[in-house]
């Protein structure tokens, strides 16, 4: 008897294959038979006539490492068809740590990932100091969804070299060793690999560069050395291309040193790739150096967005007016009786004419990015589309009604009760379309991910990009061309799982896990971003849901039924 057979469903089983209309049973959590069963016996059974059924999606790159410690049901990611997800990217985490140094950690996640302080001050329990520790610390938690972690460099500098870690200085040669040793024990303990950032725009809430971007080659070659030799796989790098650098050689440079990390440790090295404004054709340089290195047999892998990076702006969360103060004055009522408030005519009066209080800190950069291209941002709209035209930026609207950018963005956010929110685009949308990200998509090597799960809590929403996947580039994309839906899939479940060595999942087949999606494409859809107040210490983050997910299943148990959260918890810690 199985525990669970999925009948008749279409199957798209990971590997590219075409669909194929199958049955996939379910014992002890693995999968134990692919096709045409019968009338068989089953604890349950569901008929996925005219669904999709798919592995569980695998997320590489998330920033969960805060929300494993307090949180079960993983979301937003778990309610995008996420089954197993990697935290510990871009060089920022919770471990190593030293006795007292807690917060130097949470100020470097709150500056990178835009994740609350206070939320993760309130929130994290603590209770280890060595890698190994936090992993027999997750070891003990239970979730929605799986959970594998990576050893991030910020964390490890700051454990080695304290102050002088946090400030950038050059490792010493004691130092080193001593980061290349406790790298191996990570490794050996679990981490599936190590990360690094380069960019001068990962910042702690001190505003100082994460700890490592100045590191040079000796540093980070006897770390992936140490990797390698405890058996990790990946070498992640947020690399100094991202944004802009105060040195042009860095950036032209760093695909070289990647190139070079690969073939003398076996690594594979991943980096991230957005096309930037300011030189929107650098990523294909970046990518076609890659594909030199997987060439000459050097693993150097490029992780790309499904969609544009950018900022949501609402009055629940950041937005143009944020600071002025008759706004300020009316923050702290709900949001229903907030926007009842702002749409009366003295009130959107008063605003539209009020200057600005000077924001604290990298707030006040943050808020001056927002006013001065706010003329850039597009209403994101019910159904949220992703793909504007440009008539569809408040640069157009205004112009067309004859009114300031300001008073268009204003009444653009009363739209739909005050909870209609703006998009403004920071990455892959220099010419104004999903071109650039099609071509990138084009690489079959190319990982899709950089949804960020668990980060930039009151900016983005990115987790939500699977579901993206499949209804924009499968079915939905009106303005270029589509993906077939076996790619996408293939992209979402086989690939990121065979990047980081996880052979037991990401396929459908006889003796894999049994981690599953059940779908129903010609339904599945986005629902708008909303804002929530569920983070420790009642910090904002925003959620996205979806409809069409009807059932999610990890290691057999069914996690998720109709968008719903069912409460079964067979996520566990994956060590490598």
């Amino acid at each position: 008897m199985f525990d669970l057979v999925v009948r008749g469903g279409t199957v798209v089983d990971g590997t590219g294959a075409p669909p194929r209309v199958a049955d996939v049973a379910v014992r002890d959590g693995r999968i134990v038979a692919v096709g045409e069963l019968g009338d068989v016996a089953a604890a349950e059974v569901v008929d996925a006539t005219g669904l999709l059924v798919t592995p569980g999606f695998v997320d590489v790159h998330t920033h969960y490492d805060g929300q494993i410690t307090w949180d079960e049901t993983m979301e937003p990611s778990s309610v995008h068809g996420v089954t197993t997800a990697v935290v510990g990217n871009c060089g920022v985490g919770f471990a190593p740590v030293r006795p007292g140094a807690e917060d130097d950690l949470i100020r470097l996640m709150e500056g990178v990932e835009d994740i609350p302080g206070a939320a993760l001050a309130e929130g994290i329990s603590w209770g280890w100091e060595s890698f190994p520790d936090y992993l027999d610390v997750l070891a003990q938690r239970r979730w929605s969804i799986d959970v594998a972690t990576q050893l991030p460099h910020g964390a490890l500098r700051t454990y080695v070299m304290g102050e002088r870690g946090v400030r950038n200085e050059p490792a010493t040669g004691e130092d080193v060793d001593e980061m290349a040793r406790l790298a191996r024990d990570a490794i050996e303990a679990g981490a599936l690999g190590f990360t690094t950032s380069r960019t001068l725009g990962h910042l702690s809430s001190d505003g100082l560069p994460v700890p490592g971007t100045f590191a040079d080659d000796d540093e980070l070659f006897a770390i992936g050395r140490a990797v390698a030799a405890g058996g990790g796989k990946v070498f992640e790098v947020a690399g100094a291309g991202i944004s802009r650098h105060d040195d042009p050689d860095i950036v032209r440079t760093e695909l070289d040193w990647m190139g070079q990390l690969s073939e003398s440790t076996g690594l594979t090295t991943t980096f991230i790739v957005l096309q930037h404004d300011d030189d929107p054709g650098r990523w294909r340089a970046e990518m076609d150096r890659a594909a030199e290195h997987r060439s000459a047999g050097r693993q150097v892998v490029p992780l790309v967005a499904g969609r544009p990076f950018g900022v949501l702006f609402g009055w629940d969360v950041r937005h143009p007016f944020s600071w002025r103060p008759t706004y300020r004055s009316l923050a702290h009522l709900p949001l229903a009786e907030r926007a009842a408030e702002l749409a009366r005519p003295e009130v959107r009066a008063a605003i539209l004419a009020e200057s600005d209080v000077e924001p604290p800190g990298l707030e006040a950069l943050f808020h001056e990015f927002i006013v001065t291209t706010i003329d850039q941002a597009y209403v994101l709209g019910t159904p949220p589309d992703y793909e504007p035209g440009p008539e569809r930026s408040l640069g157009a609207i205004a112009e067309a009604r004859g009114v300031p950018v300001l008073e268009a963005a204003y009444d653009a956010l009363l739209e739909d009760r005050g909870r209609s929110m703006l998009l403004r685009a920071v990455f892959n949308y220099t010419e104004g379309d999903h071109g650039a990200l099609h071509e990138q998509l084009l690489d079959d090597d190319a990982i899709l991910g950089l949804d960020d799960g668990g980060a930039h809590c009151g900016t983005i929403c990115d987790a939500s990009i699977p579901t993206y996947a499949l209804t924009h580039w499968v079915r939905d994309r009106s303005r270029g061309p589509r993906m077939a839906l076996e790619e996408v899939v293939r992209r979402l479940t086989a690939q990121p799982a065979a990047l980081y060595g996880f052979d037991d999942r990401g396929v459908i087949a006889e003796g894999r896990r049994a981690d599953l999606n059940v779908i129903d494409l010609d339904g599945l859809r986005l629902e708008s971003p909303r804002a929530v107040h569920d983070l420790p210490a009642g910090g904002v983050r925003l959620l996205q849901d979806a409809a069409g997910y009807r059932m999610t299943v990890v290691a057999g148990e069914v996690t998720r039924r109709d968008g719903r959260d069912t409460g079964a918890r067979p996520g566990r810690l994956v060590r490598g």
